[in-house]
């Protein structure tokens, strides 16, 4: 059997997901939408109480949730259909964005700047993949009218500073968007409840499904944003369609599991593995370095490491059918360049191609990881 270590690119359904979405696939069918019979009211009660789940997870209101795809949609929603505001001295008209955001963020924000003649800069990173702040500080000014940075880097589990970047953005007038769908299997959001201004959420990056996601916006922006296709006037009019009722049910139970004491405990246990699997690799063979921040203070079921002088695409060839993982992000798949993330923190072409991603979850088991390791040492 395959020991799966690729959960940043999406997580298997938690078991106690899977048993609450059971029934919506079979007896409990209706529309959440069919507001004249009493199954489409108990769709939209499955529905609505999903939507308080992932509201309580971040420290929301209900209503600020909007249901979405995933992360992607989420994000194109946050970054396209905000309109940009008025202001006395003219329209702001810069976004800017860290230069590790997902794809999605930066594809997003470079349409923007394409069809409404706005302005992006990348915010630099140190070798650590954490913002600078003081480049920050010194780029944000009243032009800017938008910033993202996300809470937790998909591909170096780097876990930004997001109080710090919200109370720069917040002095200058700046909305903050946060790309979070690697934050739920990462760290408690309770205490990020009121950072920023916007929030996206993916469901099978913490053991949801497939196919549903987030928007988080902050009561007091919703009408500024607009949506990226119409139709019934579902989600408030932002984001129309029927609702995914089992996928809706899946989000909000995996939402409710990251922020109970079980969720918790999980993040612990995946962590006392990946470091296991490191300092197994670590004490074996001599280079063989990390890239990021120390294992301590980043997601805790990421390690990206660094083999030097080998090629990552070879060794990830010969490690099948044993053992999966990636060199990035799996929405980069078939690009052949070196990670611009690994980049963006300092390393060199050869040494970001003589990386991998490595990345647990509640399938792992310790007898797993020691595997995992031991064919990676045989392949070395």
């Amino acid at each position: 059997m395959t020991i799966y270590l690729d959960h940043q690119a999406s997580t298997p359904i938690l078991p106690t997901v899977r048993a609450a979405m059971q029934p919506f696939w079979t007896d409990c069918h209706g529309n959440p939408h069919s507001s004249e019979h009493s199954t489409g009211w108990s769709a939209n009660k499955a529905t609505e109480s999903s939507r308080t789940k992932v509201a309580n997870c971040i420290g929301a209101d209900p209503d600020e949730i909007i249901f979405t795809s995933g992360a992607t949609e989420a994000n194109n929603l946050a970054i396209k259909g905000l309109r940009t505001p008025e202001q006395r001295q003219g329209q702001r008209t810069t976004i800017l964005v860290s230069a590790t955001e997902h794809k999605c963020v930066l594809e997003s924000a470079a349409y923007v700047a394409q069809t409404k003649g706005c302005a992006v800069r990348e915010i630099p990173v140190n070798g650590k993949g954490h913002v600078d702040l003081d480049k920050l500080r010194d780029m944000l000014s009243e032009d800017v009218f938008l910033v993202s940075v996300a809470l937790v880097n998909n591909e170096i589990g780097t876990i930004q500073d997001l109080a710090s970047i919200s109370v720069l953005c917040r002095d200058m007038g700046a909305i903050l968007h946060s790309d979070f769908a690697q934050a739920p299997s990462a760290v408690s959001l309770q205490e990020y409840a009121d950072l920023a201004d916007m929030v996206s959420l993916s469901g099978h990056k913490f053991g949801g499904p497939m196919g549903v996601g987030a928007l988080y916006v902050s009561r007091e922006l919703k009408d500024r944003i607009e949506p990226l296709f119409h139709g019934g006037g579902q989600e408030g009019g932002l984001r129309s369609g029927t609702l995914p009722l089992p996928l809706c049910v899946g989000l909000g139970s995996a939402a409710e599991f990251h922020a109970s004491e079980a969720g918790t405990a999980l993040r612990a246990r995946v962590a006392g593995l990946r470091d296991l699997f490191v300092h197994k690799l670590q004490s074996n063979r001599d280079h063989i370095g990390l890239n990021g921040d120390k294992l301590c203070s980043r997601h805790p079921g990421n390690a990206n490491l660094r083999f030097e002088g080998r090629d990552a695409g070879e060794m990830l060839q010969r490690l099948q059918p044993i053992v999966s993982a990636s060199t990035g992000s799996a929405c980069s798949s078939g690009i052949s360049e070196p990670s611009y993330v690994l980049r963006a923190i300092g390393l060199t072409s050869d040494e970001a191609q003589a990386s991998i991603r490595f990345s647990f979850g509640h399938t792992n088991t310790s007898d797993e990881v020691l595997e995992a390791a031991e064919a990676i040492i045989a392949v070395l």
